[in-house]
């Protein structure tokens, strides 16, 4: 071989091999948290299945329902250990199906209870924690945009709205998340998902674009104290007692549409509207008269005072497999006049139709946009 092309050929090989070095950087590795004790370990365990089976899967992972992340993947406890696990579960993620878990919110767990959750997730998932700057990541962020729709919208949207993959845009997570914590996801993927490692494919010149381009979907969300409602009483369960009962035409016999509930409403029907969320989210969003009846709920206690000759209606933001979780197994019960919203609460949300939160009535009178 000529001198010159081999040296030519080996300046080539050594800047892909120099390219792919930057892109991975390396990371100090951090100790890992606290160990649980068994007894702790077991309750972690039990809320896990209680709370998270639903969504995140039996081992934990993902996609069961409503695209719920994966919860094993190493480079996702490497990097997010305690607080970027620890905040979703306490706060949720607004404008998703996560609603937050913490009982300050309105939540069924202590912080205490979160934290061992949290910490449970990491041992099961094997990762060694890494340790991340506090720094932002600079990049080009006109040039991480196209990058972003050429490698990322597929799955997380145009608009980081997220299709089958998280919400990039989400202010929650964008306000909980440090920069590094972004582009180290980037760099290496998220193990057991089809989201895959950029270290090889893109230089870390590019990983910070992407990562600057992300960051900018921020607009200073942040944490804000709820005030709680008082939970409606039994005497509060049954909407219109005294009026007719509604007529619905089910679809799959269980499915009622958004625009047949509204009707109802609107007529004064006689009803029970079930929230099936977690409580916390009932607090922030919840269409008027609805009372929440967790997913999670001890059936017999929860159905006391619950009567069956009353038509019932059961909502969730899934949009639909918390609720069909609970009408099933009220029908195995009894309650036989029981459907489900069809499009859930976003959908509900999304064609016009009313909310109520907890400060107060939103858009009480409005009229539904087709």
């Amino acid at each position: 071989m000529h001198p010159l092309l081999k040296l030519t050929l080996l300046s080539i090989s050594c800047l892909i091999l120099a390219k792919v070095a930057f892109a991975n950087k390396v990371y100090e590795k951090q100790d890992p948290p606290r160990e649980l004790t068994v007894e702790e370990a077991e309750v972690a365990a039990a809320n896990y299945k209680k709370y998270c089976v639903l969504c995140h899967g039996e081992n934990r992972e993902g996609h069961k329902n409503d695209h719920a992340p994966s919860l094993r993947s190493k480079s996702l406890f490497e990097s997010g250990v305690p607080h970027s696990i620890l905040r979703p579960i306490s706060y949720g993620r607004q404008g998703t199906a996560m609603g937050g878990y913490l009982d300050e919110i309105g939540g069924p767990m202590t912080l205490d209870e979160v934290w061992n959750l949290t910490y449970w997730l990491f041992w099961q998932s094997g990762a060694e924690r890494i340790k991340l700057s506090e720094n932002p990541v600079a990049g080009d962020i006109k040039k991480g945009e196209t990058l972003y729709q050429a490698n990322c919208s597929s799955c997380h949207g145009v608009k980081g709205e997220g299709i089958t993959a998280p919400a990039l845009s989400n202010q929650a997570a964008l306000a909980h998340n440090k920069d590094d914590f972004i582009r180290y996801a980037i760099e290496q993927g998220r193990q057991d998902t089809p989201m895959p490692a950029f270290a090889d494919t893109l230089s870390a010149t590019d990983i910070d674009d992407v990562t600057a381009f992300i960051r900018s979907k921020a607009s200073g969300w942040k944490v804000k104290k709820v005030v709680l409602s008082a939970l409606p009483t039994l005497d509060k369960y049954v909407l219109n007692p005294d009026n007719d009962d509604p007529d619905f035409t089910l679809t799959d016999d269980i499915y009622v549409s958004s625009e047949d509930l509204f009707e109802a409403i609107k007529q004064n029907k006689k009803m029970i509207l079930l929230d099936t969320r977690v409580a916390s989210v009932w607090q922030r969003a919840h269409i008027k008269g609805a009372i929440p009846f967790p997913y999670y709920s001890e059936l017999e206690k929860q159905v006391q005072g619950l009567p069956k000759d009353v038509q019932i209606v059961g909502y969730c933001s899934c949009p639909r497999a918390a609720t069909e979780y609970i009408i099933k197994q009220l029908r195995e019960i009894g309650y036989t006049k029981t459907a489900v919203l069809y499009e859930g609460i976003f959908g509900w949300m999304n064609l016009g139709y009313p909310v109520m939160r907890a400060e107060g009535i939103i858009d009480d009178e409005a009229e539904p946009l087709h």
